[in-house]
């Protein structure tokens, strides 16, 4: 239901700016009373629609303009058109400030159009100057008779500016992530090269586990090349990272690996160390858990909250050596999975004697961090 009130206890003078807007309103109004505004084949777009700061302009039904509110003439001003508004011929004249011929023609016919009685959904050009902004223009026919229109416009040229730094902003990010991939790549090659070239097994072992690492490392770096948010859909990741330990591990081991439940899309920071985390940790479960050259099985279960990653890793292994403390282990990925949850992902990290054989190692990563 709407209403219209008048306060005629202190009669005074209307401002012409004020009297534009109560007769558009007083059209608008009868249009509702008539049911022929909103349009019904209008549509509706919360993004784009009419908004109190927009530049009114009011133009007859030759298409002349009789009023432009000082948004309206900003806008035109900020396109190039440095007289006053009224007076003119507003179809032509945005025709002849605008870059692009196609958009210039559509605008323009747009608000003949909206003259005729034909409403229109927002568009958007720019100007020669380089400004850009939004038009609209809404047919006024209140009781069926012609009565020109009303056009909306809104000078989006910073909005514009600042969407177009952050797209570069961002191409330069995911340039820099492919560099760093292809640079990872390469040293991983190098370190292969020169573990087929070492003739201590020992150190082709700790060579190998080094092309794990840095290829784990680029796998990463190649999935935020790709993406256009900084985050990482960790499903896909594993399914190119898990493979890989299986192969770096014993050649001769059948350990068969699986996983269950979903790690989802997570930030970039989080990414890398936890796909460290997790791989170290499989790797040493495949390593260790398992007589040399036997059958085995390492299952990830992952299970995740709005809060939390909760990551269980189990293996039907020999289980813990006597005595065993995660704290005083000293071999290197349980040193280097330790060092990253605690310093990079603010998690904890612990193993334990499976059910009913085998390890669990259990990783809990907060994903909403702070400070």
């Amino acid at each position: 239901m709407l209403s219209r009130d008048s306060n005629l206890a202190s009669p005074r003078v209307p401002s012409p700016l004020e009297i534009a807007y109560l007769g558009s309103a007083a059209d608008l109004c009868q249009m509702i009373a008539d049911g022929t505004f909103p349009s019904p084949d209008g549509g509706t777009d919360v993004h784009t629609s009419p908004r109190v700061g927009d530049g009114l302009i009011r133009v007859d039904q030759h298409g002349t303009v009789v009023f432009a509110s000082p948004n309206g003439q900003s806008v035109y001003h900020r396109m190039g058109f440095e007289s006053e508004l009224i007076g003119a011929r507003l179809a032509p004249l945005t025709r002849s400030l605008i870059r692009d011929p196609f958009d210039a023609t559509e605008i323009s016919h747009r608000i003949l159009d909206a003259i005729g009685g034909k409403p229109s959904s927002r568009a958007e050009a720019e100007s020669r100057h380089g400004a850009v902004a939004l038009f609209r223009a809404l047919p006024l026919r209140p009781a069926g008779r012609p009565a020109g229109a009303l056009v909306l416009a809104r000078d989006v040229t910073e909005v514009k500016r600042r969407d177009r730094a952050l797209m570069s902003k961002d191409a330069t990010i995911r340039e820099i992530h492919h560099r760093v991939k292809n640079n990872l790549q390469t040293v991983a090659a190098l370190l292969r090269l020169q573990s087929r070239r070492t003739p201590s097994g020992e150190a082709r072992q700790a060579l190998s586990e080094s092309v794990r690492r840095v290829s784990s490392i680029a796998l990463v770096h190649e999935a935020l090349s790709m993406s256009v948010d900084e985050r990482v859909d960790l499903d896909k990741l594993f399914d190119n990272v898990l493979p890989m330990v299986g192969e770096v591990a014993t050649a001769e081991a059948q350990v068969k690996l699986s996983r269950s439940g979903s790690f989802g899309i997570v930030a970039a920071e989080i990414a890398t160390p936890l796909v460290m985390v997790v791989a170290e940790l499989v790797q040493n479960a495949v390593e260790h858990a398992f007589t040399p050259g036997g059958p085995g099985e390492v299952e990830i279960s992952v299970e995740r909250s709005a809060g939390r990653l909760d990551i269980v890793i189990r293996d039907d292994g020999r289980g813990l050596p006597a005595g065993f403390s995660l704290e005083r282990a000293d071999g290197l990925g349980l040193q280097i999975a330790r060092t990253l949850v605690e310093s990079e992902l603010r998690g904890s990290l612990s193993l334990r004697g499976g059910r009913s054989s085998g390890t669990e190692a259990t990783l809990r990563v907060p994903l909403n961090r702070r400070g």
